[in-house]
């Protein structure tokens, strides 16, 4: 593909570059190459996955060639994740815009989804839910759509990231529910909520040098908690448990050797915990419910800025 430029009569299909684009993904050490040239072909083309196999034959010009090369280069080269490259990924069957701005879903956040609603098991029930740290909203806004009279406060401390998470819940049809504020996790929130979600940053600082490099393309603060990597759970399980209405119940993400530590933290505060695993086996998300004894913090609600 390098030389189409320079010989213009070549005619290059949709068949032919997904089969070059595949093999230099590969040869890059990229982790799921004929999946990523589809998504960056596409992209380029402006149609979908599907759309490609139904036009293998299809001859694409120059100026398209060009915009995919673009993206080639970007991903085998700087390692950009194909969701900043397309600004789009797709969580819980829902397409959300993203941005270097966020944290990219991830499959494994699912998880924590399913497990908010396990705690909400009434589908048409009303709901209080607090996301903290909602990134792009993709938490909020899935359990927005399984819960579809919950009222979702969706916190961030990143001004930028609300704009995107709220952009998110306009494009869905979903802002009238959502509540969008500017704050430090559970800082100065009142209490009440009938289900409290974090997927907080869980990696320890240590751990920065063996990550796969495309995370050097997302926000620090959302990755890296500390030394230990615990110290933003700590602060949560610290924090949050009086946040709970009776009966509620709270659910954090975390890396599977951490939850054994986060559920003797939320034992401690007097909430029945449970794990949770995501489709690998691995210890995923720690829920926890609190009992009918538990009172609501009593505080002042945090002004919303920047995107609330």
């Amino acid at each position: 593909m390098n030389g189409t430029a320079a010989a213009p009569d070549r005619v290059w299909t949709v068949l032919e570059l997904l089969r070059w684009t595949t093999e230099h993904f590969r040869a890059r050490g990229i982790e799921t190459p004929r999946l990523d040239a589809e998504c960056l072909l596409a992209h380029a083309l402006g149609t979908d996955r599907l759309r490609l196999y139904l036009e293998f034959d299809k001859p694409v010009v120059e100026r398209e060639r060009a915009a995919f090369r673009s993206l080639v280069r970007a991903r085998a080269g700087e390692r950009v994740p194909v969701a900043l490259l397309t600004g789009q990924r797709e969580f819980w069957s829902l397409p959300l815009r993203v941005s270097p701005d966020v944290l990219i879903p991830r499959p494994d956040t699912e998880t924590l989804v399913a497990s908010a609603l396990d705690l909400l098991p009434d589908h048409g029930a009303p709901a209080r839910v607090l996301d903290l740290g909602t990134g792009s909203g993709a938490v909020a806004l899935a359990i927005a759509k399984e819960r579809p009279r919950a009222v979702v406060l969706a916190t961030d401390r990143s001004r930028d990231a609300l704009r995107i998470a709220q952009q998110n819940a306009e494009t869905l049809g979903m802002a009238a529910r959502m509540h969008f504020l500017r704050g430090d996790w559970a800082a100065a929130i009142a209490g009440g909520f009938d289900c409290v979600v974090a997927n907080p940053p869980y990696l320890a600082e240590s751990e920065r040098a063996a990550l796969a490099p495309e995370l050097a393309h997302e926000p620090v603060v959302a990755l890296f908690a500390g030394p230990t990597g615990l110290e933003a759970l700590e602060q949560l399980c610290r924090d949050v448990p009086a946040l709970l209405a009776p009966c509620g119940g709270l659910a954090f993400e975390l890396a599977p050797g951490q939850a054994g530590q986060v559920q003797l933290w939320l034992s401690g505060a007097g909430l029945a915990t449970a794990v949770h695993r995501d489709l690998a086996g691995r210890a995923r998300v720690v829920s926890g419910r609190a009992g009918v004894r538990r009172n609501p913090r009593r505080s002042v609600m945090f002004q919303a800025d920047g995107g609330g």
